[in-house]
């Protein structure tokens, strides 16, 4: 690569992380609705088309804008592992779950983004950016559940007992981890997923402010529910 080709480069980047500062901004400050191709253009100090050199559309940009969501909110999650790397599984599977609370909860517009928007047909694919952070996202997770169906196998329900229609999908999403998980041990691991995204979702969406002022204490009742069907429930008593 020539220096030239470098600077460049550079720049090129220097301008996207600007691009993605405006947009971010705009959601923040404005909401969703105000992050617009022209909108940001300005933010920046450039012309609505000459945002096109950057990006086809406004669907590419908030993909591209929703992955450094994910990377962050992953990157967090990972810190809250990696800081009780030698504690048992439950206390580090707990401890990314309440890390993943924490960072929803400080960014409300860009965890909205992210699991409370729909997701544009461009960045469905799986090579799309948004796509492959989420996945980045969802090994965080996943990878403990492993590591404790490895060590500690929790119960599971019998396939038998599943519908048609659920054992086949279960498979399916299977083999997409590469049968990490068996089809009845990915459907804990999903439902407790749900659950857990379910409150979350609720809660910074402010869904349940009807009743709660405060849902810390229903956030941790629904992890030592979790921790019993995960058979955690000791490692998180401890």
């Amino acid at each position: 690569m020539s220096a030239h080709t470098s600077r460049r480069e550079r720049l090129r980047q220097a301008t996207l992380e600007e691009i993605h500062a405006a947009a971010r901004r705009l959601l923040v400050e404005q909401g969703s609705a105000a992050v617009t191709i022209n909108a940001v253009a300005r933010q920046v100090g450039m012309s609505g088309p000459a945002l096109y050199h950057y990006y086809a559309g406004h669907d590419e940009l908030v993909g591209a804008v929703t992955a450094d969501f994910f990377r962050e909110l992953t990157a967090i999650m990972e810190q809250a592992r990696d800081a009780r790397a030698g504690a048992p599984i439950g206390d580090r599977l707990l401890a990314v779950c309440r890390a993943m609370r924490t960072w929803a909860i400080a960014h409300p517009a860009e965890f909205g983004w992210i699991f409370a928007s729909p997701i544009a047909p461009p960045n469905r694919g799986a090579g799309s950016v948004r796509h492959q952070a989420a996945l980045s996202f969802e090994q965080v997770l996943l990878d403990l559940t492993v590591e404790l169906w490895r060590t500690r196998p929790f119960p599971v329900p019998d396939p038998a007992d599943l519908s048609a229609s659920l054992r086949e999908q279960l498979t399916a999403y299977s083999a997409t981890i590469d049968g990490r998980l068996p089809p009845e041990a990915a459907h804990v691991f999903l439902s407790c997923w749900i659950r857990l995204y379910g409150l979350l979702c609720m809660e910074v969406l402010h869904q349940l402010d009807f009743a709660y002022t405060d849902l810390e204490p229903v956030f941790e009742e629904c992890l030592r529910d979790l921790a019993v069907t995960l058979g955690i429930d000791d490692d998180a008593a401890a």
